[in-house]
């Protein structure tokens, strides 16, 4: 096999992706090789001997422990906008991120280059957090046997191009077809292929290929000289054969139908009022308002509302609120953490009461307590930090009929979007892309212009009915911010009734 450098390798990965190109000889067969154990060790000569001589370095001044993180992970990006492919590009990512941990301290250090010189320069630098005798990493690594939960047929770097153009120009053709309000389609088809590699000092091993995909539709339409936008897409860690013409059409009617309904969308009133949730993307809320605040750093740092309210009720009896990593196919769902742990079920709210944090190594120490597997990072340049995968309230008892009819004055939300959230205080702010007015306990007009308000813990407390109709958002484009890091999550909600909160609408 052609020896290239990494220089080389990138250029040739990123162009291949572009144009779906299959070369069976060089560097492209690193990147389409089916997964498989020893992918950094065949491609890149990541070898034990090597990881144990990188962690050596890292502990040269001491530490409790450290880690190296290897990534390789290829982007590729296929948009059409007034019936044109205007966009087809890709990205390519390679490098590794050395870590030294002493207590709650973090060293750290990465670098582009795998070759060892580079990775001992960068574990020096990780190394410099500790000052005491140095240690020795493990003997010998154990490889951590994961589960399968988003398995590829084939890996999206064995798609080429020609087999991604029907799909984003059939949403453009069932759009225009679905109404003739329609005036624009944009249509773009997304893939991310990253393989990691993490080794421990503890003599921990974990590989894993994560694929992330979506389709999405965005669709602006016209009348009486006035013009809406509206959008959705679906995805998660699927594979291509997920976008089938069945989808793609439900995609399109899902887009043209929430972009026709605005034309008729009024403002309610402000102020406060009830308002139901609607199943589904509105997990989004629970995500923001409430989620992060039981993340551990922020907890141990006692930043977080939560911070005292462990073994304590925050909830009704009726609300049972999980973090879940072992979902097949969902954005948020891993095999294996980013520091080594496997990805599991955490239940956050248990009838209730607040039962458990989200931990990485470091949380879980300070609280003597395992690992729950939220150790995430954006990439190999970002050290580890508690972060949610796909976070969702149980089903309750109620109908979803029950609870809008117990409504007599609210609104119901079917989707938002732009939400800022202050996670110490739990303090929210959320625009309403989609919803209606509730009246005398009927869904009656559509409305828009609208934000909702509220403080999370508060808004927890106040869920007075949960239904027995919990969905997963199915949506595949969403990634979470903290600490200046993105990554991929998925959330859930049973439709859900609030009794109280602030509502931005016309004043009176």
């Amino acid at each position: 096999m052609e020896q290239l450098s990494r220089r080389t390798f990138l250029k040739k990965s990123a162009a291949g992706a572009a144009a779906g190109v299959m070369l069976l000889d060089g560097f492209w067969l690193k990147a389409s090789r089916a997964a498989g154990k020893d992918y950094f060790a065949a491609e890149f000569g990541i070898d034990d001997a090597v990881c144990r001589r990188v962690l050596a370095q890292a502990l040269a001044k001491g530490g409790d422990w450290a880690d190296l993180f290897f990534e390789h992970t290829i982007n590729n990006y296929v948009v059409l906008e007034d019936g044109k492919v205007n966009q087809a590009y890709s990205s390519v990512v390679l490098g590794v991120g050395i870590r030294t941990v002493k207590g709650d301290q973090v060293g750290y250090g990465f670098t582009q280059e795998l070759a060892e010189k580079s990775m001992s320069a960068a574990a020096a630098t990780a190394a410099t957090i500790a000052n005491a005798a140095s240690r020795k990493p493990a003997a010998k690594f154990s490889r951590l046997q994961t589960a399968s939960r988003y398995p590829l047929a084939r890996l999206y770097t064995q798609a080429p191009l020609a087999e991604k153009l029907p799909i984003v120009q059939s949403v453009n053709d069932n759009c225009f077809s679905a109404s003739p309000l329609i005036v624009k389609v944009n249509a773009t088809l997304a893939d991310e292929q990253k393989r990691i590699l993490i080794v421990t000092s503890d003599g921990i091993k974990a590989e894993d290929l994560q694929p992330k995909s979506y389709l999405y539709a965005a669709v602006t339409a016209e009348k009486n000289g006035k013009r809406e936008r509206a959008g959705y897409n679906f995805g998660g860690r699927r594979d291509f054969s997920f976008y089938t013409p069945a989808l793609i059409d439900e995609l399109c009617q899902e887009a043209v139908g929430r972009v026709s309904v605005l034309f008729e969308a009024v403002q309610p009133p402000a102020g406060e009022m009830p308002v139901v949730l609607g199943p589904g993307v509105t997990g989004i809320l629970l995500h923001e308002a409430i989620g992060h605040g039981m993340e551990a750093d922020f907890n141990r740092k006692k930043t977080s509302t939560y911070s005292e309210m462990l073994y304590k009720k925050v909830a009704e009896p009726f609300v049972t609120i999980i973090d879940d990593g072992t979902n097949d196919y969902l954005p948020g769902s891993i095999n294996v953490d980013d520091e080594g742990t496997p990805g599991q079920k955490t239940v956050l709210v248990d009838k209730g009461i607040l039962t458990s944090y989200m931990h990485d190594k470091i949380s879980a120490k300070h609280y003597q307590v395992a690992p729950t597997g939220n150790g995430r990072r954006q990439s190999y340049e970002h050290y580890v930090i508690p972060r949610m995968r796909n976070t969702y309230m149980l089903a309750g008892p109620a109908t979803p009929e029950e609870v809008i009819k117990s409504v007599h004055k609210g609104i119901y939300v079917q989707d938002v979007s732009n939400g800022q959230v202050k996670i110490g205080e739990g303090d929210f702010a959320f625009y309403v892309s989609q919803g209606r007015l509730i009246e005398s306990g009927q869904l009656t007009a559509p409305i828009k212009d609208v934000n909702i308000m509220g403080n999370g813990p508060k808004m927890l407390a106040n869920v007075t009915m949960v239904a027995d109709d919990l969905e997963m958002s199915r949506g595949g484009a969403g990634y979470c911010g903290k600490d200046g890091q993105m990554v991929p999550v998925g959330f859930g909600l049973p439709t859900a009734l609030v009794k109280s909160m602030t509502i931005g609408g016309l004043k009176a």
